[in-house]
C-alpha cells in the first residue's frame, strides 16, 4: 500500500486530496494544526487515515512530528494561508511577516521533518498559486511568498532528481475553499475542490514538473504575463481605479 503525507488537510485542495488519495486505496497522513478539524473533516475512523498535529510556524514541533513518518510514496506540502494588503501605505509589515512566516518559512520546517522519510522513487509536490504569473494588487505578501516557492521547488527538483525523487509545483487558479469564500473581489475560472484535486491527482501520476489548472484561466495569465512590464502595470493600474 502507498503511504502520502498531505499538510494543511483540514479543509480545502488538502482535504479534497486526503479524501481522493484514501478512496483510491493508499494510507494517508493528513497532518493540521486542529485534531478536532481534522477529524470533522475526514473519515477520521477509517483504517488508512493517520492523523498527524502541529502549528506549521513552530519548527521544532513540525519537525518532531514530521519525522516520524517513515517510508513515503508522496508528500505534497499545502498548508498556507492569504492575506492581502489592503494599502501599502503604511506598510504592514507585520501582516507581511505572518504570510511569508507561514508560506515560505513553515514550508521550510516541513521539507526538514520530511524528506529524508521519502522513499527512492518517491516524490514530493509543494502548492504554490497562479499569482506568481504576474504582479497583481493587494498581493504583495501572498504572492511574494508563492514566488518564492515556486523558486524553492525548481530547484529542489534539481537537487532531488538524481537521488531518484520527482518534485512537482502546484499552482491552481481561483479554487473554492474557505480561504478564497472570504475574496470580495471576481475570481474568474473558479473551479470547485473535487476539480482542482483531480488536476492535481492526474498531473502527480504522470510526474510532472508543473502542475497548472484550470487551463483556460492560466493560459490568459500566462498570455498576460508575455505584455512589457510597463503595459501591464499601466492595465493593472487602470483596473484598480475602475474598481473604485
Amino acid at each position: 500500500m502507498k503511504r502520502i503525507l498531505i499538510t494543511g488537510a483540514s479543509s480545502g485542495i488538502g482535504m479534497h486530496l486526503a479524501l481522493s488519495y484514501l478512496a483510491a486505496g493508499w494510507h494517508v497522513i493528513a497532518c493540521g494544526r486542529s485534531l478536532s478539524k481534522l477529524q470533522d473533516a475526514l473519515l477520521s475512523t477509517h483504517s488508512e487515515l493517520t492523523l498527524c498535529t502541529f502549528d506549521i510556524n513552530q519548527r521544532t514541533e513540525v519537525i518532531n512530528q514530521l519525522k516520524q513518518v517513515k517510508s513515503l510514496d508522496l508528500a505534497i506540502l499545502n498548508a498556507g494561508t492569504c492575506e492581502y494588503m489592503d494599502t501599502v501605505v503604511p506598510f504592514d509589515s507585520a501582516l507581511f511577516k505572518r504570510v511569508i512566516d507561514t508560506n515560505v518559512a513553515g514550508t521550510g520546517y516541513c521539507l526538514e521533518g520530511v524528506l529524508d522519510n521519502i522513499k527512492q522513487g518517491g516524490q514530493l509536490a509543494i502548492v504554490s498559486s497562479s499569482v506568481t504569473l504576474l504582479p497583481l494588487t493587494r498581493s504583495e505578501a501572498y504572492g511574494a511568498s508563492k514566488a518564492a516557492l515556486d523558486y524553492l521547488t525548481r530547484t529542489l527538483a534539481i537537487d532531488l532528481g538524481p537521488k531518484g525523487i520527482a518534485v512537482s509545483l502546484i499552482r491552481p487558479g481561483f479554487v473554492d475553499t474557505a480561504l478564497t469564500q472570504k475574496n470580495t473581489f471576481s475570481m474568474p475560472g473558479i473551479i470547485s475542490g473535487d476539480q482542482a484535486c483531480r488536476y492535481i491527482m492526474r498531473g502527480l501520476e504522470k510526474r510532472k514538473l508543473e502542475i497548472n489548472f484550470p487551463k483556460v484561466f492560466l493560459l490568459i495569465m500566462k498570455l498576460l504575463s508575455l505584455l512589457p512590464n510597463t503595459l501591464w502595470r499601466r492595465l493593472a493600474i487602470k483596473m484598480i481605479r475602475t474598481a473604485e
